[in-house]
């Protein structure tokens, strides 16, 4: 029997470096929360982490609504989870998470609280359950997976995998390294001369397209684009003549629309305009993807599956805020969509599942995507189990931009750096800023180590659930429960 002993919440108020604009959003302040929870697995206690930003304007995109307001709804649904996660008795890890989904998504619906956010909390529980699965048996996520630890059974959520395991879809081995696909904000500097005056992060990072592709040798490249025709083409225009100098033709990105299009029909002239236009024309035969062009409004409605059957020379277009159920990307597969994304955020048994699902179309000659993209991870947590699912679930290009919004780990305590530099040190390398803080000092801190454009996945891959050891809090804040 399975079971939830005790809960805690650490909280860590961190600022980025420059400003990250996504979407309706600009993230400059973003708490980061902390769960640590200790579950009792058949008698024998074994505890497990999880973390993520609190990131606004994310989860509902609603632009009226306040970010604390915001920030405070995301705290309230962790916390509910917990609540619920602490009534079940379940014979099985698997059976642990179906219940606090069902759980969760009641409550939510009469609350009149969408899934997407909703299962965020749910999300907490599952990755701490799992890490603690995984430190419980001594092995890494993809064993866990492979040797179906967490008794996995899809026959009573998802007929079509029924008798499967597992095993049967998830890649042999995780690879060992993974493409960081760089993000490319709405407002972020292409080359320097966008800088004005002032904007210079005097850290000794790069802050312009040009420069990170240079100090980090990067290949792979998400480009944040809203909509606003001449804008995003200006913008386009010049991104391809920096990365066609920069990289030749060697290199791949993909487009997020971050749901900037609320009717079905503009973004396919949208996209039709920007193909004709002869300054792209690198671009295309290296657009691995179009993330989310439509509101979550319209995404999934039918007038997509219309618009899908007389588009035949679309790009693969992928679901990522539309993906908040079990049931959103059958949907969306029933529709003409290629597939969907992974985040930790929107749960790992669900994109276990939507990886099985997209297989099965893989071998039936069917475009399949399975991306994976960032929620502004930082920190030696949300990172390394971010990237271990990512691993696990076959994906090799990866938004990273945690590392290019927040300096390094150098706002988290002591013991998380030097946890960071002595257990990773294939993913972390020390840092020391070119120039002195405002407090005339020149302290080092830990920043991702990201060589010929890919992260080392070695020490990731052998930890439990990307995360070895055990991490001291003590340094951090806690956060109330309820």
């Amino acid at each position: 029997m399975i079971r939830l002993l005790s809960a805690e919440l650490f909280r860590l108020e961190l600022r980025a470096r420059m400003p990250f604009r996504y979407g309706i959003a600009t993230m400059t302040d973003v708490p980061q929360l902390i769960a640590r929870l200790t579950f009792d697995f058949n008698g024998h206690a074994e505890t497990g982490i999880a973390a993520d930003l609190l990131p606004p304007k994310w989860f509902t995109k609603d632009p009226t609504r306040a970010l604390g307001d915001e920030i405070d709804e995301m705290l309230r649904v962790i916390r509910r989870a917990i609540v619920h996660a602490q009534a079940i008795r379940a014979a099985t890890p698997f059976a642990f998470w179906r219940e606090l989904y069902s759980a969760q998504a009641a409550w939510a619906a009469a609350e009149n609280l969408p899934p997407l956010l909703s299962n965020f909390g749910t999300s907490f529980v599952e990755r701490a359950l799992l890490h603690a699965l995984c430190r419980r048996h001594r092995v890494n996520l993809a064993t866990a997976f492979r040797e179906n630890l967490p008794e996995i059974d899809f026959a009573g959520l998802q007929p079509k995998l029924a008798g499967q395991r597992p095993r049967d879809f998830l890649p042999a081995a995780p690879p060992a390294a993974i493409f960081a696909r760089h993000t490319v904000g709405l407002s972020d500097p292409i080359t320097a001369g966008d800088l004005a005056a002032g904007e210079r992060v005097e850290d000794g990072l790069p802050q312009t397209l040009e420069e990170v592709i240079r100090f980090y040798g990067l290949r792979h490249f998400k480009i944040k684009i809203n909509g606003e025709a001449a804008r995003d083409r200006d913008r386009l225009e010049r991104m391809v003549r920096v990365l066609g100098d920069a990289c030749g033709d060697d290199y791949q990105c993909s487009l997020d629309g971050n749901e900037s299009f609320h009717d079905v029909a503009s973004f396919a002239d949208y996209y039709g305009a920007l193909v004709g236009v002869a300054a792209l024309r690198p671009l295309w035969p290296r657009l691995m993807y179009v993330e989310q062009p439509w509101h979550r409004r319209v995404a999934l409605s039918p007038a997509i599956g219309d618009l899908v059957r007389t588009w035949p020379k679309r790009p693969p277009i992928i679901i990522d805020e539309s993906d908040a159920e079990l049931s959103s990307l059958p949907t969306a597969l029933e529709l003409g969509y290629a597939g969907t994304s992974h985040k930790n955020c929107k749960g790992v048994f669900k994109s276990v599942i939507n990886a099985g699902l997209l297989a099965q179309r893989r071998a039936s000659g069917l475009p399949a995507v399975l991306s994976g993209e960032d929620l502004g991870n930082v920190g030696p947590i949300s990172v390394t189990q971010d990237l271990a699912a990512q691993a696990v679930l076959g994906v090799t290009s990866v938004e990273r931009n945690g590392h290019h919004y927040f300096a390094g780990l150098a706002q988290f305590p002591a013991a998380f750096q030097e946890h960071a530099l002595r257990l990773h040190p294939d993913l972390y390398v020390p840092y020391v800023p070119a120039l002195p803080d405002a407090r005339g000092k020149r302290a080092g801190w830990p920043r991702l180590d990201i060589r010929e454009g890919r992260i080392a996945m070695g020490t990731i891959n052998a930890a439990p659930f990307g995360v070895p050891g055990d991490l001291d809090l003590s340094g951090v804040p806690r956060e109330s429960l309820g």
